[in-house]
């Protein structure tokens, strides 16, 4: 099954191609971007040697529907779709912040508090909590815990709202605006998720500005890769009897490898993932999309799935000109 690896196009009036863990952003005239959605998979800020079939179709579909349902609250960058992995928008400036919003104590957050951490990124953390834990909506929840975003084969870092202020990452002015935006994003995702099921625990955003100024929601939203959402059946159940959560993320990956002996750490040993593990996380993931959606995952074309890409993309550029 021929999976998308890396992309090397030359459209016409190319300026530059910037390459991240998982899409491949193609500026074009400085004007548009074109994203592509590969097949690669990243866990612990680690491209994983394995691609995953429709893995990037899923992504990009998952994340022009919610950036569709979301439009009325938050402007983001999406122009159109020309082909299943592909999205093109605005040319935007990135803010070198992700802003990251909790509503329970999952993931990240999850780990650091049972190494006793209370703070997380200047944020307090109520006492008492058990892993999966809603943080108490009447005191803190949920939590904005920002993270730098960083460079190809760097880590993200936590970061407070006070060091990116400091630290001129991001103005006053804006980062109130960035604050507002993730927390009406995150609201209208709860109330999205909750419709089909589900439970958003957390997720991330990121923006960019605009030549005009304007600050847009950029990359994906709400997909299983920035998002860890809980079936809502049971899900009160399994806490009282400190039973694991069922949930719909890349967590499953992520828990495979530490199974495995690896956490993205220094002279740890990626494991090998075989041809029966590739098929059951490409199922999984298309098991997101039709929980998420509450549609049916249609699998496009995988026959030279780098020319159907190119001859697309081309044809919605010529149609701008």
């Amino acid at each position: 099954m021929n999976t998308i690896n890396e992309t090397n196009f030359k459209f016409p009036n190319l300026k530059s191609v910037y390459k991240g863990k998982v899409r491949e952003v193609y500026n074009i005239n400085d004007e548009l971007l074109v994203m592509i959605a590969t097949d690669r998979l990243s866990a612990f800020d680690v491209i994983l040697p394995r691609q995953i079939p429709f893995k990037g179709q899923i992504l990009n579909q998952i994340a022009t529907k919610m950036m569709n349902e979301t439009a009325a609250i938050v402007p983001n960058w999406l122009m159109a779709n020309p082909d299943e992995n592909v999205a093109v928008g605005h040319l935007c400036e990135p803010f070198k912040v992700e802003m990251v919003i909790r509503g329970y104590l999952s993931g990240h957050a999850a780990r650091e508090y049972k190494l006793g951490k209370r703070v997380l990124c200047g944020v307090a953390m109520a006492e008492g909590l058990k892993e999966n834990d809603q943080f108490p909506p009447e005191t803190s929840g949920p939590i904005i815990t920002p993270s730098t975003k960083a460079e190809n084969g760097e880590h993200d870092e936590d970061i407070s709202r006070e060091d990116i202020l400091a630290n001129g990452i991001v103005s006053e002015e804006d980062y109130v605006v960035l604050e507002d935006y993730t927390r009406k994003l995150f609201q209208r995702g709860t109330e999205i998720a909750a419709k089909r099921g589900l439970i958003l625990v957390d997720t991330k955003y990121e923006f960019g500005k605009t030549k005009e100024g304007k600050i847009v929601l950029i990359d994906e939203i709400h997909t299983p890769d920035s998002s860890r959402y809980f079936y809502a059946d049971g899900y009160q159940e399994r806490q009282d009897n400190g039973e694991a959560q069922k949930q719909l993320s890349k967590e499953f990956v992520r828990q495979w490898l530490i199974e495995n002996g690896f956490q993205g750490k220094e002279n740890q040993q990626i494991p090998a993932m075989s041809d029966d593990k590739v098929i059951e996380i490409s199922n999984r993931y298309i098991e997101l999309y039709e929980q998420i959606t509450g549609e049916v995952f249609v699998k496009a074309s995988t026959d030279n799935v780098l020319e159907r890409i190119e001859k697309n993309v081309n044809s919605f550029l010529e149609s701008k000109q």
